[in-house]
């Protein structure tokens, strides 16, 4: 099940709630960062998302540096101080695409590394895949040619900092197809921000890439 615990209007959030998505960010376009651990489809959803906003997508993988993945491909752990020249250069693709709007994703899962990308792109909305752990490692098992091994799914969650006050954001059930996941994306923004979902191209409109 969707978890919109966080999309009720501002004056309403409950205490220790994330703030709803497009607070604050007027009339731009979304400026997005898909979130969760490795295997809960941060890369396939924020390609969706790209799609349906008509905006640019980046994945955060492109970013690591040869080290970073080297260690990982190793079952090793990146270091915060691994991390912080990848979270900065994310956070500089997200300030380049701050005017004309911007998916990226990224696993973000400390709130020290999303502040990292708000300080680069204040107006930046976290999109949290979340779900069970079990079905995440049993995805990351599956994967072929990827640098990141099952054995460190359990890593990534116990480093998770769910999205917390003053967090822009909403926490999506990663176990829902991506179609419904996007939906789920927009009904909830449209909500957050008194406007309507951004509609599908018409078929065969190139523009919606």
């Amino acid at each position: 099940m969707t978890s919109v615990d966080s999309l009720v209007p501002a004056g309403a959030v409950p205490s220790g709630a994330p703030a709803p998505p497009g607070a604050g960010a007027g009339t731009s376009a979304p400026l997005l960062v898909v979130m969760g651990v490795s295997g809960s489809g941060k890369t396939t959803v924020g390609q969706a998302l790209s799609r349906r906003l008509r905006v640019a997508f980046a994945d955060a993988d492109d970013f690591h540096t040869p080290a970073n993945i080297a260690k990982m491909s190793k079952g090793i752990a990146l270091t915060d101080a691994d991390r912080l020249p990848w979270l900065r250069a994310i956070g500089g693709w997200l300030a380049a695409h701050d005017g004309a709007g911007g998916v990226a994703s990224c696993s973000a899962l400390k709130r020290s590394y999303r502040d990292v990308l708000r300080a680069a792109a204040p107006r930046v909305v976290f999109v949290h895949l979340d779900g069970d752990v079990e079905e995440v490692r049993r995805r990351v098992a599956g994967r072929t040619g990827h640098f990141m091994p099952a054995s460190l799914v359990s890593s990534q969650f116990a480093a998770l900092e769910p999205l917390g006050p003053g967090e822009r954001g909403i926490v999506l059930d990663l176990g829902r197809g991506v179609p419904e996941l996007v939906e789920d994306y927009l009904a909830a923004s449209s909500a957050a921000c008194g406007g309507p979902a951004p509609s599908l191209p018409a078929p065969g409109d190139r523009r919606a890439r």
